[in-house]
C-alpha cells in the first residue's frame, strides 16, 4: 500500500510518496499557489498524485509548538486534512510534524545546497520525514 505524506504551508504542500512495501518515504514534488486560500489546484495535483501513485492513504503533518499545544498553523493543517478527505475519498491522519522543517533545512546545509536553492527541496524533503516518521510508527 503506498500512503502519501503532505507538509501544508502557507503557500506550498510537500508531497512524498511511499515506496509499494510502505517502507521508504521519497520527496516527490512541491505543490505551490498564489495564497492560502487558494487551493482548487492544490486540491487536484494531489489528486492526480494519488492516481498516478496509485496512493490508498495519506499523511498530514500536524505543526505543534514545542509544548504539544495547537497553534495557528495546526489548527489550519487540520481543517486542510479535513477538506482533502472529503475531497479526494481517501482516509486522511494528521502526524506530529514538529521540527521536520528544521531536520529538512539541516540536511540541506549538510549537503552543501545554497539556501537559496533550499526553498525548491524544504518542502517535499520535510513531507518525506512526515512520512518516514509515519512508516515507521506503523
Amino acid at each position: 500500500m503506498r500512503v502519501m505524506g503532505l507538509d501544508y504551508g502557507k503557500s506550498t504542500v510537500g508531497v512524498a510518496i511511499s515506496d509499494s512495501m510502505g517502507l521508504t518515504a521519497q520527496p516527490i514534488e512541491t505543490i505551490t499557489r498564489k495564497g492560502e486560500k487558494k487551493l482548487r489546484t492544490t486540491y487536484a495535483r494531489i489528486r492526480e498524485l494519488i492516481e498516478e501513485y496509485q496512493v490508498e492513504k495519506i499523511v498530514v503533518g500536524l505543526p505543534l509548538h514545542m509544548n504539544g499545544e495547537k497553534g495557528d498553523r495546526a489548527i489550519k493543517s487540520e481543517e486542510f486534512a479535513a477538506e482533502l478527505e472529503t475531497k479526494v475519498g481517501l482516509s486522511v491522519e494528521l502526524i506530529d510534524e514538529r521540527m521536520t522543517t528544521v531536520s529538512a533545512e539541516r540536511v540541506l546545509d549538510e549537503g552543501k545546497v545554497k539556501k537559496q536553492d533550499q526553498k525548491a527541496y524544504v518542502d517535499k524533503l520535510a513531507a518525506s520525514f512526515i512520512l518516514q516518521a509515519y512508516l515507521e510508527s506503523v
